[in-house]
């Protein structure tokens, strides 16, 4: 198992408790990995989540090895991650109307192309419902204290008595020594935080479906063409990649579901929701707009007519600065995952930042092992944390660039260009290690007053050489839109 990193796997029990009341809200990827993670750390743990119960729907995101490398410490998760994961899988890409540019090869000789070890990818494509389902049946044989139907529509700190809390809908007040919002984009933490950024329109959506494949047995046509890959072990799963003009498009096919995504100009009726869905007459009628003089194939289109009612997701993608501040003053809430940093979906990198800051935070509070240094701890987490994910929100930029602008005459040299970067830097990091390792110098930092992108005093979990320089979503347009590469800036981003 690729995921499995350098020491011993350290169970529930293996570190002493803490006495450190924390407070979740959220159950996405980071409030569940961070709810386990504190439990696992000695730390008490409650949760809060708005709706009636943990949602496992939804299709498939990249899971990064960097956020998988805990696994280790929870061998049931272990095992079934590896259960769940995509054994064998191929990819091939495709232009948008349907010309094949890169045969079928298997995701190891794509990586191998890459120059990565196609024994330790960097990640892999994940079911959302399937990771969920196994978050969930963790968190229960935890036992850990879930709240459900309690809406936080506020969040406070009292740093004189060291406590924080939220306030629910209902009025109902909840307290601890930390709490961590999980909550999401336009999280109500952000009031307090001082991190509240401007959500800027992109003008563009994302259409997403997964559903059973016993639907393709209605146009034989479309289930032959979409058909799983005839591997050495039989039928094994298989992404496909559709590039175009301003498009991108990506299906995957298992043995019991199929995927399909497609980013496209915004039609009025998006919603930044998972829970938005449209019909699919609707995305016949839109999904030509924009790609020029050749439509998208007409298998696609097949394909589409075969998604069932109320499945189709219409997201629009909103953009956002990188905001630095995640912590209230007091240093007694903060924000991990979306609340903190938002992800475009090319990025690759949304679900892997997510986890790892859950993690990073879990060890912080950890190490510094009392209630009064919980601050510290949080303001620790944060100079970890803020930096890198600056990096991985550009990268994302560049990633979308490289598929709705692709260069084929290029990609007939080199594949790996019509395929997002995933650099070394990204998915070789180990949050929980890099944590125990650095924590003390950027404690030492902090006692020192030093500015957050100003401390040279630890290693770079970012690109080997970046210095960050404040940038911004307008000027990356800009660029963009006078025919100017995305300037990742200095150091080396692969």
């Amino acid at each position: 198992m690729p995921f499995i990193t350098e020491g011993a796997p350290k169970p529930v029990g293996s570190y002493p408790a803490t006495g450190i009341d924390v407070i979740i809200v959220g159950t996405g990827l980071a409030g569940l990995t961070a709810a386990i993670e504190c439990v696992r750390k000695g730390h008490n743990v409650r949760v809060l989540e708005r709706n009636d119960d943990i949602s496992t729907e939804g299709d498939m995101y990249f899971m990064g090895l960097s956020a998988t490398k805990f696994f280790k410490h929870w061998p049931e998760m272990l095992r079934e991650y590896d259960e769940i994961s995509l054994h064998n899988a191929w990819i091939e890409t495709f232009k948008h109307d349907g010309e094949m540019m890169i045969p079928p090869l298997k995701v190891s000789d794509r990586l191998r192309d890459a120059g990565l070890d196609p024994d330790t990818p960097p990640g892999t494509f994940q079911m959302r419902p399937l990771v969920y389902k196994m978050y969930v049946r963790q968190v229960e044989r935890l036992g850990i204290n879930i709240k459900f139907g309690h809406k936080v529509v506020d969040y406070y700190e009292d740093t004189e008595l060291g406590r924080a809390g939220v306030v629910t809908d209902k009025g109902e007040k909840f307290e601890a020594d930390v709490v961590i919002a999980a909550d999401g984009v336009g999280s109500k933490s952000q009031k307090l935080v001082g991190g509240q950024v401007r959500a800027m329109k992109s003008g563009r959506a994302m259409w997403r479906a997964a559903f059973p494949i016993h639907h393709l047995d209605k146009n034989p046509e479309v289930k032959q063409f979409f058909r799983m890959h005839k591997g050495e072990t039989g039928d094994e799963p298989i992404i496909r990649t559709w590039l175009g003009p301003g498009t991108y498009a990506m299906t995957l096919t298992r043995a019991d579901t199929m995927i399909w995504i497609m980013n496209h100009d915004v039609t009025g009726s998006e919603k930044e929701s998972w829970h938005n869905t449209i019909e699919y007459d609707e995305v016949l009628a839109n999904m030509d707009k924009g790609v020029g003089p050749k439509p998208w194939a007409q298998i696609f289109k097949d394909l589409i007519k075969l998604t069932p009612p109320k499945t189709i997701v219409n997201f629009e993608l909103f953009w956002r600065d990188p905001q630095p501040k995640w912590a209230s003053p007091g240093g007694r809430v903060v924000n991990i995952g979306d609340a903190a940093h938002s992800f475009l979906p090319a990025s690759g990198n949304g679900a892997t930042q997510a986890i790892e800051d859950a993690v990073c935070l879990a060890s912080c509070l950890q190490i510094c092992g009392t209630k009064e240094k919980v601050p510290e701890a949080v303001h620790a987490h944060v100079r970890m944390r803020f930096v890198r994910n600056a990096c991985a929100q550009k990268l994302g930029f560049s990633n979308a660039e490289l598929l709705q602008d692709t260069n084929w005459e290029r990609v007939q040299v080199e594949p790996r260009l019509a395929q997002p970067k995933l650099p070394s830097w990204v998915w070789r990091h180990d949050p929980e290690k890099y944590a125990y390792e650095v924590y003390d110098r950027v404690v030492a930092s902090l006692r020192k007053g030093v500015p957050l992108t100003e401390d040279d005093s630890i290693p770079p979990n970012y690109p080997p050489g970046y210095k960050y320089e404040p940038w911004s979503i307008e000027k990356i347009m800009e660029d963009m839109r006078k025919g100017i590469p995305v300037d990742l800036g200095s150091g080396n981003w692969d």
